[in-house]
């Protein structure tokens, strides 16, 4: 049975999508192929239909992650007044919902650790994703110049990536809040 050339665009879209959360939830090896496709209701052999290896499935699962939680910060941000929008965008980062749901969440806080061992060519992809996501949020971060705002995105990520990734691993909610409100009073005390 042949199908039309859109199913096969949406069979993709939901490979990658289904991946972008196992990678998230999982790791990197969660992401394996025969679950992926499995999942898709498809079989491994069908992988190769839709990516040259599993590299490129990875590459496009991150695409797709920093698609998503970027989106979700901008939403967030442009709901709110224009000098207060960086505020938004660490309040909806800091929240227990994205503490609670690496699943959804910032690649970078799920897996920061794992892909700082990958090699060049998926560093480089990477740096490519991460710039789009710092060219998104730019505009919402504080600071008059397109530099101060530079710096102000990476102290603000980093602080929030670095909270969330040490929130998670705490055994409860009260603690985890604890951290993850620290760091947002941190943040609006140095902006």
């Amino acid at each position: 049975m042949r199908y039309a050339p859109k199913h096969k665009a949406e069979t993709h879209a939901r490979i990658v999508q289904d991946a972008a959360r196992r990678v998230r939830s999982e790791g990197i090896g969660g992401a394996a192929v025969s679950s992926v496709m499995r999942d898709a209701g498809l079989t491994h052999g069908g992988f190769y239909k839709h990516f040259q290896s599993k590299d490129a499935l990875l590459i496009e699962s991150l695409r797709e992650a920093f698609r998503e939680i970027s989106e979700r910060l901008t939403h967030a941000a442009a709901s709110a007044k224009r000098e207060t929008a960086w505020k938004t965008v660490v309040t909806t980062y800091l929240s227990p919902e994205h503490c609670d749901h690496a699943e959804l969440g910032c690649p970078l806080a799920a897996l920061a650790p794992e892909l700082a061992r990958t090699g060049k060519p998926m560093k480089a992809a990477l740096l490519e994703e991460l710039t789009k996501y710092k060219d998104q949020m730019l505009p919402f971060m504080p600071g008059r110049t397109g530099a101060a705002k530079e710096r102000a995105f990476f102290a603000i990520f980093s602080t929030m990536i670095g909270a969330l990734s040490i929130a998670r691993v705490l055994p409860s909610p009260a603690l985890r809040a604890q951290v993850l409100d620290t760091a947002r009073d941190f943040l609006f005390d140095s902006f």
